[in-house]
């Protein structure tokens, strides 16, 4: 594991979304030298990856990248998966939004970065409370790739070491919210829907869009998002 030191590099994952913006904006607030990579996986807009790349042009970080990745090949997602519908009703149990696998490959693509970079921590804005139900969000596959990274890369066999950050496992949407506002994130940036247009537009209807109007809500603070 890395000592405590003087923060270093770190790779951001960056989907454009609220909790994203966040994570970013606590890294740098915490003296990381941030490098932010975000995932074109077939999703059903592209809305969220302009936004991730305005983010991080106005959060002046080292790098962007952009990977682009075949997950709709496989289907078996709503947000994947055009022949499935979108629901606009809260699921139980797992949700047909889950994407088999998408955190999994997107932290191991960051970490493969992070090993080029010599960067010793990677931040993903996964949480645990406010969620949709998704298994790849929980803290115990964040603490399980954690100890995957140290035991599959030649940093991590040598002693050098990963961490991987998750700062808002634990908090509400609306304490999320409260964060960033002090952190001074603009949310009007960030698009979260799920079936957003291609000029960001959120549907107000998905379950993403319930969750970021009720975080707001419940934050006191005035939601920016811009609804169709």
């Amino acid at each position: 594991m890395p000592s405590a030191q003087k923060p270093g590099k770190a790779v951001v994952l960056l989907s454009g979304g609220l909790d994203s913006a966040t994570v970013l904006a606590l890294a740098q607030a915490q003296g990381y030298q941030c490098y932010t990579m975000s995932f074109d996986y077939g999703q059903r807009h592209r809305a969220e990856l302009s936004a991730a790349k305005a983010l991080a042009q106005s959060a002046g970080v080292l790098e962007h990248k952009l990977i682009g990745l075949d997950l709709d090949g496989m289907g078996g997602s709503a947000l994947t998966d055009h022949q499935m519908a979108m629901p606009e009703e809260r699921q139980l149990g797992i949700p047909t939004t889950y994407v088999p696998a998408r955190n999994t490959v997107f932290l191991a693509l960051a970490l493969g970065w992070a090993e080029v970079l010599d960067a010793r921590d990677i931040f993903i804005g996964v949480n645990a409370v406010d969620y949709s139900g998704y298994p790849d969000c929980r803290p115990e596959f964040i603490r399980m790739f954690e100890q995957l990274a140290n035991l599959a890369t030649r940093a991590g066999v040598e002693g050098q070491g990963f961490r991987v950050q998750a700062p808002l496992q634990y908090l509400s949407k609306a304490e999320i919210v409260q964060l960033g506002i002090r952190h001074g994130v603009d949310y009007r940036q960030t698009v979260s829907c799920y079936q957003a247009t291609e000029l960001g537009f959120a549907c107000g209807r998905c379950d993403s869009c319930r969750l970021r109007a009720e975080g707001f809500a419940a934050a006191g603070v005035t939601d920016p998002t811009r609804y169709s």
